[in-house]
């Protein structure tokens, strides 16, 4: 079970309980990003359906369809970079960096060890 965050944090806008189909081991690794982080974590985006996805401009084949994905809101330097720190310290080993939000998944068809920008 999460301590921090409702299931309901990561449903696609469009369908009310998608969350639930959130990946458990990114929701227990999140958890634990938010205990180290020491501040609350606002999700921006979870679970995606393949029409909300396609109304946000996400990838063809983004991870949030799968539930491997989450955006976290993140706006000012000092929390990117702890944020990052967090994520990385827990396993996050994918992690795309934006002006207003930090991507991380951990989809296991796509390559590890990697960071990008947006």
């Amino acid at each position: 079970t999460m301590k921090y965050f409702n299931y309901s944090e990561f449903d696609s806008p469009d369908v009310q309980g998608s969350g639930q189909l959130m990946d458990k081991t990114l929701l227990e690794m999140l958890d634990e990003v938010r205990d180290k982080f020491d501040k609350p974590i606002h999700i921006n985006s979870g679970y995606r359906t393949p029409a909300h996805n396609e109304a946000v401009g996400g990838a063809e084949n983004s991870s949030h369809l799968k539930g491997l994905a989450v955006d976290i809101a993140c706006t000012n330097s000092k929390d990117r970079f702890d944020l990052i720190n967090c994520l990385l310290d827990v396993g996050f080993s994918r992690i795309g960096v934006a002006k207003t939000f930090i991507h991380a998944d951990i989809d296991p068809d796509k390559s590890n060890g990697v960071m990008w920008t947006y």
